[in-house]
């Protein structure tokens, strides 16, 4: 088994996130102050320097208006 980190799920993950914002039109600093927190915090996530909790990544994937099942379903392998 993989470290998570940098596992490909996690790897997907990250992608997915990225191409959500960009998708969005939100840059790093918009996004993270939906989320009440630094633009560092998007950036570390999105270089794969920081793991998002689970309370984390919902409200993250929450603040890009999408649905967090499904964006956890494309992760796991599930869609």
């Amino acid at each position: 088994m993989y470290k998570s980190l940098r596992s490909p799920r996690h790897q997907k993950l990250r992608q997915l996130l990225v191409d959500a914002r960009k998708a969005g039109g939100w840059t790093q600093d918009q996004l993270a102050a939906k989320v009440g927190k630094p633009q560092s915090f998007v950036a570390k996530y999105e270089v794969g320097e920081r793991r998002l909790d689970l309370i984390e990544l919902i409200d993250v994937i929450r603040a890009l208006d999408r649905d967090p099942m499904t964006i956890i379903a494309e992760v796991a392998g599930l869609d």
